[in-house]
């Protein structure tokens, strides 16, 4: 009476009876996080919300039209990075690979990463589409390294409501600074009339906001502190600017102290201050608000990029998100082409991903209509014709991150000078580039 148990057991392990897949298999790694609950079986592309909801739906969708191919989903824990690092240690590379424009340096310089513009062109995506920012962002020494998925920037995210208290909207549109000492009267009006601090300020537990606003301000001043990607320049009149008239903003009380990111999203969403400073992903979950009834955002709520408030030039930072095929003599033919033919329906759903705030990066998309209706998008459009990463071929952009933060909260809460900051800052960076 066992036997035949044993046999219909036998049948199912693999390599034992079992039919084999007859579909090209290829391996997707990615974050923006796990929603099979909700998105799982869903193709309706459409109807999905969110990072998560949209990139699920997309692969959903893709394997629905494309039967002979299988896609494994591997969803990493934020960033995935170290576990990307180990996977491609063990010769186990996933074939295609979220990454952001701020690491392709490190994978590209080690040789992991493999140059497919010539591919793409093949597959019917051509790299002459890209935006600016999206072009800076995937060519490295001549090279196109990634189909480039979207830009983010940090943008100010606006209570139009409390504005109005304050008296800085003007046809409907906030009244923004235009320098420093504007910045420091407008925040100063707006804390008078509302009892608020102005600015709302992810300063705590995070230093990424820091460095970010460290980057766009000294672009603006067209400061050229990574002449050399090997070798930072921080001790300059233009970084001393940016940090004093933001420890001058600490002082007088016109931002918000010692929030991370839970909080200081908690904060703008209930009415804490003026203008939230953190990236184009939230503009869809701001907008939903405005459209809430009883909400401090109800019929209140605008975004505009960082506004000029040092030099001349145009230039803002930007990071974005890339599609990368990591190196990998295994792979075969079939799954190369099937990988190639991800990237295609990818690159053809990008004003379905234009919908999560991230700014789209191919031109056709952004004049399109589906990109210009959705709500805010026209306020920030530019950023794909003025946004830029650092310079290519700088590397540890993260740690980098987390030293210009460190350095630049001493500075701003007064536990250093600003010189000793930056002369910290600046030998820290230096230091760390010196022994890659």
């Amino acid at each position: 009476m066992r036997w035949p148990w044993l046999l219909l057991l036998l049948a199912t392990l693999p390599g034992c009876g079992g039919t084999p897949d007859p579909r090209t298999q290829i391996t997707l790694q990615r974050f923006f996080g796990a929603c099979d609950a909700q998105y799982g079986r869903s193709t309706d592309v459409a109807k999905a919300e969110g990072e998560c909801g949209i990139i699920t739906t997309l692969v959903n969708k893709f394997e629905a039209d494309n039967p002979d191919i299988a896609v494994k989903t591997n969803i990493v824990f934020w960033p995935g990075y170290d576990q990307l690092t180990a996977q491609l240690a063990a010769n186990d590379e996933p074939d295609l690979v979220t990454m952001h424009v701020s690491v392709l340096p490190d994978f590209q310089a080690r040789g992991l990463l493999t140059p497919i513009g010539g591919e793409l062109v093949a597959a019917g995506i051509d790299p002459a589409r890209f935006t600016p920012a999206a072009a800076r962002a995937v060519t490295l020494g001549g090279r196109i390294y990634g189909l480039p998925f979207d830009n983010w920037a940090p943008l100010w995210h606006i209570n139009m409501n409390e504005f109005r208290r304050a008296g800085l909207v003007r046809n409907g549109k906030p009244i923004l600074p235009r320098n420093g000492p504007e910045l420091l009267r407008q925040a100063e009006q707006f804390k008078r009339a509302t009892g608020k601090p102005y600015l709302v300020q992810i300063s705590a537990n995070e230093y990424a906001t820091y460095a970010r606003n460290l980057y766009t301000f000294l672009m603006q001043q067209d400061a050229r502190f990574f002449a050399d990607p090997k070798r930072i320049r921080l001790r300059t009149p233009e970084a001393k600017a940016y940090l004093s008239l933001f420890k001058e903003i600490r002082d007088r009380g016109l931002t918000t102290r010692n929030q991370d990111y839970s909080a200081a999203t908690a904060s703008f969403l209930n009415g804490g201050g003026g203008v939230l400073l953190t990236g184009n992903w939230m503009v869809g979950a701001f907008d939903l608000e405005s459209k809430s009834k009883g909400k401090p955002l109800s019929n209140g709520y605008a975004v505009a990029p960082y506004p000029q408030l040092f030099g001349a030039s145009p230039a803002r930072y930007v990071d974005g998100h890339v599609w990368v095929m990591p190196t990998n003599p295994r792979r075969t033919p079939a799954q190369r082409a099937a990988v190639l033919r991800l990237m295609r329906f990818l690159a053809d759903h990008e004003a379905d991903w234009a919908r999560t705030g991230h700014l789209p990066t191919f031109t056709d998309v952004i004049a399109s209509p589906r990109f210009t209706t959705l709500p805010h998008r026209a306020n920030y459009a530019a950023l794909t014709r003025v946004g830029a990463p650092l310079p290519a071929g700088v590397r540890r952009q993260y740690p980098i991150e987390t030293i210009i933060g460190e350095e630049s909260a001493a500075a701003i809460n007064g536990n250093k000078t600003i010189d000793r900051a930056l002369a910290d800052a600046e030998r820290r960076i230096n230091d760390l580039l010196d022994n890659i």
